[in-house]
């Protein structure tokens, strides 16, 4: 009697966990306009290289996940809030980041670039050094390193913020900026869509790309950084550097 009662409960165990664990549902914060990592498709729906590959992940994993557009600016502070439980969405890791929140495993190397008008002569040096108007997307680590090596080393510019790298390419077209800095994964998007062009790069150090969860959310962590492990040893990788075109590999 007591082997059958051990045997009903190892079934129910059995069955019973992995329809628990795909009822649990994650929040991913992104951001709406960050082509090619993520951003809203033409039919509404979140879709990009870091929301179909934290889609792989959750099925893989045994979850469920939602990818919840938001500003990003905010969006470190959403995620410490627990109003989202990670950040997939082209999230730099930095210093200052780590203090406040966990990373997984990298999953990408990006580094920063000018973007100007297709039909301009201007260079990276000059529009770095001549006190011209540069765009960038305010709460990026880019923003940061702008700011932070603006009057150093020769480097003379005006910032402006945009919620969105694409929103700074498209007034770089307009003429209202004279150039931008961004990931070059964006801005070969900007250049592929519109007549701008990336002439060298910004003179910042390059960076990782990462999930971001919160520092108690251990547990999440693993199962994430789990999931990163599968999917880059699966063929489904491949596709998605394929499909997406995100830049290098690394």
């Amino acid at each position: 009697m007591l082997k059958k009662m051990l045997l009903l409960f190892t079934l129910m165990m059995a069955f019973s966990l992995p329809a628990l664990a795909q009822d649990k549902v994650y929040i991913n914060g992104i951001d709406a306009n960050f082509p090619p990592f993520a951003y809203i498709g033409g039919d509404g729906k979140a879709t990009g290289f870091d929301v179909d590959a934290m889609n792989w992940i959750a099925k893989e994993m045994g979850f469920k996940v939602e990818h919840q557009p938001m500003e990003w600016s905010g969006i470190v502070a959403s995620l410490r809030a627990k109003k989202i439980d990670m950040i997939s969405s082209g999230l730099s890791v930095t210093e200052e980041r780590a203090k406040q929140i966990d990373f997984s495993k990298p999953y990408w190397v990006i580094k920063q670039v000018v973007v100007v008008p297709k039909n301009s002569e201007l260079g990276a040096e000059k529009a770095l050094t001549s006190g011209l108007r540069i765009g960038v997307q305010a709460g990026t680590s880019d923003a940061k390193a702008m700011a932070e090596t603006n009057g150093k080393d020769g480097r003379k510019y005006e910032l402006v913020e945009y919620p969105s790298a694409a929103l700074a390419a498209e007034d770089v077209l307009n003429g209202r900026i004279d150039a931008a800095v961004m990931n070059d994964a964006p801005a070969a998007e900007a250049a592929a869509k519109i007549e701008v062009k990336i002439v060298g790069e910004a003179g910042i150090p390059s960076e990782e790309f990462a999930v971001g969860v919160n520092k108690e959310d251990k547990e999440t962590l693993e199962m994430i950084n789990a999931g990163l492990t599968k999917l880059m040893a699966d063929p489904y990788w491949d596709e998605l550097i394929k499909k997406y075109n995100p830049g290098e590999v690394h």
